[in-house]
């Protein structure tokens, strides 16, 4: 019998270890999923199960006015980004113009700024106690608000412009990324055929190019959905708005669970809408799509409504934003510079780190995964596991906080009856409950980015480690990690600085006494003592800066320029 064992070739097992290896993988992806779903889950069932059901209270008093309210927010951002991002991306693709290499990446320079850092700024700025208020009673000798009129920041109309500065660089990005793409014959063609430059944009560059700016626009209104800085500050009443109220005010989580379900079925149609926009728009790349741009030439008058088109969204989105906490954090440096400061700094760096840790874990476990069973079912996983980065924060936190709450309950109130001895708060009100909300709003961004880099490594690389011998977990940590290393660096940044700007998920998830750089910024700044924020906001901004200039980068190297 020995023998008989001994004698078997080890070369046969393998495939069998192969297999059994594989199949682990396959499970690793499937509980990781079913853990990545559970706050939407569990944000549903609550909802339908409340302890007290104030939904009729809702329906009758303020959840139509949170839904106009974030209608009109949502409409308003995306008329804006668009307008914005469209003639901004059009210009540098395709203008030749006074500074146009430098707008390339500058016009992404808002996208650092959180929009309630900017709602922060300009409110100081432009309130009657600020500084050009002040100055305009100056100058023209008015001695009260009773004597001139000034547009009130603190308004809806004020909101929608803060949230449309920083967030039109997603319509931008994707947008100028499209246009990199389209074939020079067509615009050739369409200029021969008699069309000016403005005509063939919305011809001819704009309907190819309405996919990409489609995904942009759904992003531009996921976030504004998620905002809560902005219109907290600004009272006001949207969705966010009304989940804090109802939950933190009224101390209702099922109420606040079916403003947190109303939001999602928002981002639902969101989604849907976007899929179905471009249903039936099938591009393949042209055979020109890389050669150099033959870019328009333009009377001087012409170029500089180019260079103003461009210079204002950034003068406003980052240049006065990024000025003014530059000069509150210089003047107040000694005061802002305190031992809380290196707390919530170091709070931020642990967490966002952390984070950004557990998003490359597992979204290369899902995205490697992926490459080794790529099947429909695989691909249905994909798709649920980055559902938590359409779900705005404060959504995302009653997500996470049912599930963790349960969870503590059961297990004190089994140590009481079994040892005599209370748990307290193991996961819930912890940093646990702040990283794993991060995770699950973030992981998209890290599995999409490994799984785009895996699909360019050939698989003949795969089926040569498998023939010298290496497992599946072998052959990713010595072939394709390498390989990956700059995929991973770029994707674990964004995630960092992603989490050091995250505000309504931290606000309702920190533990007592605990604050983060954003909610520091966002408890000085609704004292309305911005002074003694700025150095934090300024630091947040600064954080962002860095992969902007990595995505610039990446979206310039696509394509030659002429």
């Amino acid at each position: 019998m020995t023998e008989a064992v001994t004698s078997i070739d080890p070369g046969l097992t393998q495939p069998l270890l192969a297999r059994r290896t594989s199949k682990r993988w396959l499970i690793s992806a499937v509980l990781t999923t079913a853990v990545v779903a559970l706050p939407v889950l569990s944000v549903i069932f609550l909802a339908f199960f409340p302890e007290e059901n104030i939904w009729p209270h809702l329906l009758e008093t303020t959840l139509p006015r949170y839904l106009v309210t974030t209608l009109q927010l949502m409409a308003g951002v995306g008329v804006l980004t668009l307008v914005i991002g469209l003639a901004t991306a059009w210009a540098v693709t395709m203008c030749e113009f006074p500074g146009r290499k430098f707008f390339e990446w500058a016009m992404l320079l808002p996208f650092a700024v959180p929009a309630y850092v900017i709602a922060y700024v300009y409110t100081s700025l432009l309130d009657y106690a600020g500084p050009v208020q002040g100055a305009l009673r100056d100058w023209f000798g008015w001695q009260n608000a009773t004597d001139y009129w000034f547009p009130e920041i603190r308004s809806l109309e004020g909101a929608i412009l803060m949230i449309g500065l920083v967030l039109y660089p997603y319509v931008y990005l994707l947008g100028r990324a499209a246009f990199l793409e389209q074939s020079p014959s067509l615009f050739a063609v369409s200029r021969s055929l008699g069309h000016s430059a403005l005509s063939t944009f919305f011809r001819v560059v704009l309907p190819i190019a309405r996919p990409a700016i489609a995904v942009g626009l759904s992003l531009v209104l996921m976030e504004t959905l998620n905002d809560f800085g902005t219109v907290d500050f600004f009272a006001v009443q949207t969705l966010t708005a009304g989940l804090f109220d109802t939950w933190m005010n009224l101390g209702n989580l099922g109420g606040a669970a079916q403003i947190a379900t109303t939001m999602l079925v928002f981002v639902v149609i969101l989604v849907t809408l976007e899929r179905y926009s471009r249903r039936r728009q099938q591009q393949f790349a042209a055979r020109d799509n890389r050669d150099p741009i033959q870019r328009f030439t333009m009377s001087m008058p012409r170029q500089m409504i180019c260079v103003a088109v461009c210079a204002i969204p950034v003068i406003l989105g980052f240049a006065i934003p990024g000025a003014t906490l530059a000069l509150y954090a210089w003047e107040y440096f000694d005061q802002s510079w305190n031992p809380d400061f290196l707390e919530n700094a170091l709070n931020s760096l642990f967490l966002s780190g952390t984070a950004a840790l557990t998003t490359l874990i597992v979204g290369v476990t899902l995205a490697y995964s992926r490459r080794l069973h790529n099947t429909r079912g695989m691909q249905v996983l994909m798709r649920l596991s980055s559902l938590g980065y359409a779900m705005p924060g404060a959504v995302l936190a009653v997500g996470v906080i049912v599930p963790l709450a349960g969870f503590d309950n059961w297990l004190d109130s089994l140590t009481r009856e079994w040892f005599g001895f209370s748990t307290g708060l193991l996961l819930s009100g912890t940093a646990f409950a702040m990283i794993f909300a991060y995770t699950v709003r973030f992981l998209a961004v890290s599995a999409g980015s490994v799984e785009s880099a895996l699909q360019k490594i050939t698989p003949s690389m795969d089926m040569a480690s498998r023939s010298l011998g290496h497992t599946p977990g072998k052959t990713l940590v010595h072939v394709h990690l390498p390989i990956l290393r700059g995929t991973l660096m770029t994707a674990a940044l964004v995630v960092f600085v992603d989490c050091m700007k995250e505000l309504p998920a931290t606000l309702i998830l920190r533990p007592f006494n605990f604050e983060t750089l954003a909610t520091y910024v966002y408890q000085f700044a609704s004292d309305e003592r911005l002074y003694h924020s700025a150095l934090p906001a300024l630091i947040i901004v600064l954080a962002g800066i860095i992969p902007i200039i990595l995505m610039s980068r990446s979206i310039s190297n696509t394509r030659a320029i002429g």
